[in-house]
């Protein structure tokens, strides 16, 4: 069996225009791998493609040129045993309002020709927390029971992969929860999950892996942390024991004081070190009552990746980072 869960090559994807409009390429020579066993995370702003690409790997859409390949079956030789390898929850909550979910579950297994003594409806249904509502009609349910039905659905027949499009997208914290603990549960079994998402601490928490794509062309791919440290910038703040008067003065370091009192100093790490920065405070006279520094997050290399700066390399972008704060001792 192949490293890989999916591996595409060359993945284009063209939709004609219409009367007197040009030509749209939704992907571009996309080259993607998936490891096994990974939590992968497919991120890009709306309209890079995302949808495209999860449909291709669905067998919804046909795709221009390039080769797909889903747990070692080529799609253009193999395509049944692709798409049996490969379930999806959408992003729509796209039901049939007179079937109850253990009746959707039955549907669904029998499309995928899963035989009735394979089927495991009821299991699934305690999975997603839906046992007590197996015989409701899924009119009935509530938008989370909804979106917990649609997961049921992608797993009835067993996939190696399962796709999770925007799985929480206006959901409660409840449900949210409820979701990712369903996800570790699997993914600790073997299974493959790839996840598209436009939160992207949720990203940054769950996915090993990330690949990021802009304007139908993969802008990124490597682990959470490799990307994490793509982003050089950090920032310190300083709380001081009394009112700044004087700025300190490093090179490369950016200084402001904020409204509060407090220092804030902004440097590069591959420039200056955190000992030259605290030096260049303590040059200044100013005694330091307490200190953080915060690093940056994904949204600041998502945003370095996919802004209109994208062409230049993420290290020399301006966003500021605003979460992950860590203390440290003097």
């Amino acid at each position: 069996m192949t490293e890989a869960a999916i591996r595409i090559e060359g993945l284009h994807k063209t939709y004609r225009g219409g009367k007197g409009q040009p030509e749209k390429h939704a992907l571009k020579s996309i080259d993607l791998t998936v490891p096994q066993g990974s939590v992968f995370g497919l991120l890009g702003p709306n309209g890079a493609g995302k949808s495209t690409l999860i449909n291709i790997l669905a067998g919804l859409v046909i795709k221009s040129a390039g080769q797909v390949s889903i747990w070692g079956f080529d799609q253009d030789q193999y395509p049944r045993q692709s798409r049996a390898t490969i379930g999806v929850m959408p992003q729509e909550l796209n039901l049939d309002p007179f079937f109850t979910p253990r009746g959707a579950l039955e549907v669904q297994a029998g499309l995928y020709g899963v035989p009735k003594s394979e089927r495991r409806s009821d299991e699934i249904l305690e999975l997603v927390g839906l046992s007590d509502k197996a015989e409701a009609y899924a009119r009935t349910l509530s938008g989370g029971m909804r979106r917990r039905l649609l997961l049921a659905k992608a797993l009835v027949h067993h996939p190696k992969v399962l796709v999770l499009d925007e799985p929480t997208a206006g959901v409660d914290i409840e449900l949210r929860q409820m979701l990712w603990t369903n996800v570790r549960k699997l993914n600790e079994q073997g299974m493959t999950i790839i996840l598209t998402t436009h939160y992207l601490e949720e990203a940054q928490e769950m996915c090993d892996e990330i690949a990021i794509i802009n304007h139908g062309e993969k802008v990124a791919q490597d682990s959470t942390a490799n990307l994490l440290g793509r982003m050089d910038s950090r920032t310190m703040v300083i709380i001081p024991d009394s009112p700044v008067i004087a700025l300190p003065a490093a090179e490369g370091v950016e200084t402001m004081l904020r409204d509060d009192g407090s220092l804030v100093l902004h440097y590069r790490s591959n420039q200056t070190s955190a000992e030259q920065v605290l030096e260049s405070v303590r040059q200044a006279n100013i005694r330091i009552r307490d200190v953080r520094t915060e690093e940056a997050d994904l949204e600041d290399v998502f945003l370095a990746l996919t802004s209109s700066r994208a062409d230049d390399p993420p290290a020399d972008d301006q966003n500021q980072p605003r979460r992950g704060i860590h203390r440290v001792k003097l």
